[in-house]
């Protein structure tokens, strides 16, 4: 089946991949198949019928989720657990009243945006949304504001940090695939996504929550803002829990462009601990003493939290090994190299090529994460035939392209809706508008330092 009416052998690749990724919108999209088992299908498909042997693309399946997996499934679970301590401690409320009330009510929104960008960095977006909802109806009800103006902004620093900032898991699967630098990328993604976040939400807020207006449920309110008896972490312990990881990655960073030929032993030693699975492994320990025994809890608590935390994220690995393993496919099989030929003989530039290819797909499958891993295997060769390109921005606008346009199939999109107790149109207006906006904010502001950096 390789050969395709005579096609050229590079036309032909490019055609099955085309096919394949058409086969696998549909799958998930309008079938509503499981993105695992969809992934998994396409790559299958694809390697058989661009004529590789049937065990090589077992090999390449296998490789593939196995490769993908190897850093990215740590990252996960450790992730995971340092959120779980947060949401069990009392460490995101403390977190937030601390910032509400040193902000004001007429600044809240400021705070609610700055609290899901801190407590969104080590978590998946659906796990920070349940994280700070009660939260967010706790404000919402204490100060008497509208739920978009306050919640738009915690959506906003969700889900930039999701999209582009490290040690978040979701920019882990491009800068694994590209070989980034992660310290580089975080500095890159604090710039972008500062002022990303800030115009998709705290401005957009102002803007939108005086023309959509909505009641949150009763029901929901009451179960979410039902207060726990123990008492609350402090500030500044919780806080540095939290961003322990963020800063032993950067001390990391700071010591190879300071000592590159690894001639000291502080070097070697900061670079260790600045591995991003190391650095999570030690804020996951540290919060079990921080946020664990020393709120009271016992051995067996931290037993239940640590083991309940890891069922949800099952779906999310194995679709990020699935992800992987079609990527794996995308480049043994030819047709990496092939899109990567017709991209550098159409000079397309390399960022603008991963922020279309993540956002195409984004829009038609609507998961985040589909796109991400996609994509990554799509633009991987592009990137390795383009000697010069900045491959940490190439990490963020894959990042900013995988956010674009969340609609009626996207699961995050049914969450907002439910939660914010909206309409089909309401939420359209507001949730999707605003993760158009911080898609494209993102993207400019990704192609004006490209000009700098």
């Amino acid at each position: 089946m390789q050969a395709l009416f005579g096609l050229s052998h590079n036309t032909s690749l490019l055609i099955w991949a085309l096919i394949t990724i058409v086969l696998l919108i549909l799958l998930i999209a309008k079938f509503k198949w499981n993105p695992f088992v969809s992934l998994l299908l396409a790559a299958f498909f694809l390697g058989l019928m661009n004529g590789m042997p049937a065990p090589d693309v077992i090999t390449s399946v296998t490789k593939g989720l196995g490769g993908t997996l190897g850093s990215i499934a740590i990252v996960i679970g450790l992730g995971t657990m340092l959120g779980k301590m947060m949401a069990e401690s009392g460490g995101a409320e403390r977190i937030a009243t601390t910032l509400i009330d040193r902000f004001g009510e007429k600044r809240v929104h400021w705070a609610m945006l700055l609290v899901a960008f801190i407590v969104g960095i080590p978590v998946f977006f659906e796990v920070g949304l349940i994280l700070l909802i009660p939260i967010l109806f706790t404000v919402a009800r204490k100060m008497n504001m509208s739920l978009i103006k306050i919640g738009i902004p915690m959506l906003a620093g969700l889900s930039t940090v999701h999209g582009l900032l490290p040690p978040h898991p979701a920019p882990m699967i491009a800068i694994d695939s590209f070989q980034a630098d992660i310290g580089r990328t975080l500095v890159y993604a604090l710039i972008v996504g500062i002022p990303t976040a800030i115009i998709s939400g705290p401005v957009f807020a102002n803007w939108i929550s005086k023309r959509v207006h909505v009641t949150p449920n009763p029901e929901l309110v009451d179960q979410f803002t039902n207060k726990n008896e123990r008492p609350l972490p402090g500030f500044g312990i919780t806080l540095f829990t939290i961003l322990l990881p963020v800063i032993l990655m950067l001390s990391g960073s700071v010591a190879m462009i300071a000592d590159p030929g690894q001639t000291s032993g502080l070097t070697i030693f900061l670079e260790f601990i600045g591995d991003e699975v190391v650095a999570l492994l030690i804020a996951a320990v540290f919060s079990f003493f921080t946020l664990g025994y020393a709120r009271g809890f016992n051995k067996n608590d931290l037993a239940r939290f640590t083991s309940e935390c890891l069922a949800p994220t099952a779906s999310i690995i194995l679709i990020i090994g699935a992800g992987g393993a079609f990527k794996t496919v995308l480049i043994d099989s030819g047709v990496g190299k092939a899109i990567a030929e017709m991209a550098t003989g159409a000079n397309v530039n390399v960022i603008v090529f991963a922020y279309l290819v993540a956002a195409l797909i984004r829009v038609a499958t609507g998961s985040a994460t589909v796109a991400m891993t996609t994509a990554a295997g799509i633009v991987a060769p592009v990137l390795a035939m383009t000697p010069g390109a900045n491959v940490e921005l190439v990490v963020l606008a894959t990042g900013a392209g995988s956010l674009i346009l969340s609609h009626v199939n996207d699961a995050g999109f049914w969450m907002i809706k439910e939660f914010f107790n909206m309409t089909v149109p309401q939420t359209l207006k507001t949730w999707t508008v605003m993760e158009t906006i911080l898609s494209l904010v993102a993207f400019i502001l990704i192609m004006l330092l490209s000009v700098v950096v």
